[in-house]
C-alpha cells in the first residue's frame, strides 16, 4: 500500500490503456479521478473512484478536473477521428500544460511511443511532439515510451488477432518484417504505477519494451500456433502502408482510425533499451508468447468489464473467434417528449407498430433466419405494454432493463457473431436524447462480411426507426444536439 497517496487524474480513462490502470492504482491505494469526454461511459464500471468529464479540447472542462489534483496521467490521442488528428492531439496537449501550470499540477506521466530517428509516421511523431507540449507547462513530465502492447484491446495486438482468426492466407506489405520487442500489458501497468513512487523519474523519459524481439510477422505466427490457425504470409514490396490500412477496415473489427494510424507506425524497427527504467523498476518480464495467452485468457473479463450491465450475457456468449471490438451504427434524436413518454412507446418494440420502421425487411429477415432452421417466426411478447428483464420478443431477448434510461435486446437470429440493440434516454431540459445503437461483434470474416452486408440497410433503418418513436411519443422528433 501507499503511505501518502497523491491524488491522481487519470485523462483517456475509458481507453485501452486507462481502463486497466484506473483499478490497478486503486489496487495499490491511490484516490484516483477519472476522466473522459463521457463520464457516464465510465459510471458503467462502478469503480470506486472519483468521475468527471474532461476534454483536452475544450480547456473550460479542465480547471475542475484538475482541482486538488498532484498527478495527471495522459492516456489521450486521437487516432479515432481521422484526418488531422494530429493537430488535435497537439492542440490538447498544449491545453492541459496550460491547465495543470495553473491548477498546480507537479506532475504529468504521459505514455507516448517508441520513435526511431528517421521515422516519418504521422502517429509516432504526434506522439512525440505530444509529449515536448507537455513538458512546455510547469509539472515535471515523465514520458513511457512504449512499443506494440499485447492485451485485450491493444490496437496492435486486435489487428493480429483479427487477421489470424481470419484469413487462411495473407499477401502482406513488408512492414510486417519491421521488428520490436512488444511489451505485455501487466508489466507496462507495473512501470506506469511504479514511476508515481520513484522521485527520481520526474521530468524523465523511458523506453520500455519486453524481452523478445520479432517481427509482425513471427508474432502473428507465434498466435497461430498458440491458437491451432496455420498462418500463411506472402509479403510483397508493392502494398504500401496506406493501401494496407484501407483494406484492414473489412478484415477486422478495430477502429479504422487506429488500424490505419498503428500500421503507418510499422514500417521501421521498434526497438528500445530498457535498461534504465530496469533499474530503477525491476522485473521479471512477460515473453510474447506467456503474454498472448494472458491476454487470450483475460478477454473475456474484459469483455465483461467494459459494459457491466451485460457483464453476465457477455461471460456466457464469449468465443474465442469473435472480434474484440464491436462494430457498431446507429442513430441519435432529440424529442419534444419526457423520457417517461419515450419509454413507453420504446417499451412496445415487438408488439404494435412492430419495430418502428420497414417492418416488411424485418419479415423477410425472419423468413430467411426460420429457413435455416432459427426462431425468426417464433413470434411472442409476454406483454404488449410492458417488458422485464429476460422477456422474450419474438426472436430477441431483454439483456438490460433499466426504466426511462436504458434497454438492450440481444439478437437472436442465425448470424455469425452476436449483437443486439440498445437504446439509451437522456433527459435534455424537457427533452429527451434517444441513442440507438446497433452492435456486433462479428465471429471471424464471415461476421465481419455479414456486418458489412447489413450497414446500408442499417443506415437507412435506424434513422427511420428513431424518427417514428420521437413521432409515436406525441411530437416530431427534433434533430439530436452536437
Amino acid at each position: 500500500m501507499v503511505s501518502e497517496q497523491p491524488k491522481v487524474l487519470v485523462l483517456g480513462a475509458s481507453g485501452f490503456v486507462g481502463a486497466n490502470l484506473v483499478p490497478a492504482l486503486v489496487e495499490q491505494g491511490y484516490p484516483v479521478r477519472a476522466a473522459s469526454r463521457r463520464p457516464a461511459q465510465l459510471a458503467l464500471r462502478r469503480w470506486p473512484v472519483e468521475l468527471c468529464r474532461a476534454d483536452v479540447l475544450q480547456q473550460d472542462t479542465l480547471a475542475e478536473a484538475l482541482e486538488g489534483v498532484d498527478t495527471v496521467y495522459y492516456l489521450i490521442h486521437a487516432m479515432t477521428e481521422g484526418a488531422g488528428f494530429d493537430q488535435r492531439e497537439q492542440q490538447g496537449a498544449r491545453n492541459l500544460a496550460e491547465a495543470a501550470q495553473q491548477a498546480g499540477v507537479k506532475r504529468i506521466i504521459y505514455l507516448g511511443a517508441l520513435h526511431p530517428e528517421g521515422a516519418d509516421s504521422t502517429h509516432l511523431r504526434s506522439r512525440s511532439q505530444t509529449g515536448e507540449l507537455l513538458r512546455s507547462g510547469g509539472a515535471a513530465v515523465t514520458e513511457i515510451r512504449a512499443p506494440v502492447i499485447i492485451g485485450p484491446g491493444s490496437a496492435a495486438f486486435e489487428v493480429m488477432r483479427d487477421l489470424v482468426y481470419n484469413l487462411p492466407g495473407m499477401i502482406t506489405p513488408k512492414w510486417v518484417r519491421s521488428k520490436m520487442a512488444p511489451i505485455a500489458l501487466p508489466d507496462l501497468l507495473h512501470y506506469l504505477i511504479g514511476v508515481l513512487s520513484v522521485p527520481q523519474t520526474q521530468g524523465c523519459s523511458f523506453d520500455v519494451c519486453g524481452p523478445d524481439v520479432l517481427s509482425y510477422e513471427q508474432q502473428m505466427r507465434a498466435f497461430g500456433r498458440i491458437v491451432d490457425r496455420p498462418v500463411r504470409i506472402l509479403a510483397v514490396p508493392f502494398l504500401s502502408p496506406g493501401l494496407s490500412a484501407r483494406w484492414l477496415r473489412w478484415i477486422t473489427s478495430v477502429p479504422t482510425g487506429i488500424a490505419k494510424a498503428l500500421v503507418g507506425g510499422l514500417k521501421q524497427d521498434l526497438l528500445a533499451d530498457d535498461s534504465a527504467i530496469q533499474a530503477l523498476l525491476p522485473r521479471e518480464l512477460m515473453g510474447f508468447e506467456q503474454a498472448v495467452r494472458w491476454s487470450l485468457a483475460q478477454e473475456r473479463e474484459q469483455v465483461a468489464s467494459a459494459s457491466p450491465p451485460l457483464a453476465s450475457l457477455l461471460r456466457r456468449r464469449w468465443q474465442p473467434q469473435y472480434g474484440f471490438y464491436a462494430k457498431q451504427d446507429g442513430a441519435e434524436r432529440l424529442i419534444d417528449a419526457s423520457p417517461q413518454e419515450v419509454w413507453s412507446v420504446i417499451s412496445q418494440i415487438g408488439a404494435a407498430p412492430r419495430y418502428f420502421a420497414f417492418d416488411p425487411l424485418w419479415r423477410i429477415r425472419e423468413a430467411m433466419d426460420a429457413m435455416v432452421g432459427g426462431r425468426g417466426l417464433a413470434y411472442y411478447r409476454r406483454d404488449p405494454l410492458k417488458l422485464a428483464l429476460g422477456d422474450r420478443v419474438d426472436s430477441w431477448t431483454v439483456a438490460e432493463h433499466q426504466p426511462q434510461r436504458r434497454l438492450t435486446l440481444l439478437f437472436g437470429m442465425k448470424a455469425p457473431g452476436m449483437g443486439g440493440l440498445t437504446f439509451e434516454l437522456h433527459p435534455v431540459g424537457r427533452q429527451t436524447e434517444l441513442r440507438l445503437t446497433c452492435w456486433w461483434y462479428p465471429s471471424g470474416a464471415w461476421g465481419l462480411m455479414y456486418w458489412w452486408a447489413m450497414l446500408p440497410a442499417h443506415i437507412l433503418l435506424f434513422r427511420r426507426m428513431v424518427a417514428n418513436i420521437g413521432r409515436l411519443s406525441g411530437s416530431d422528433a427534433l434533430p439530436a444536439p452536437a
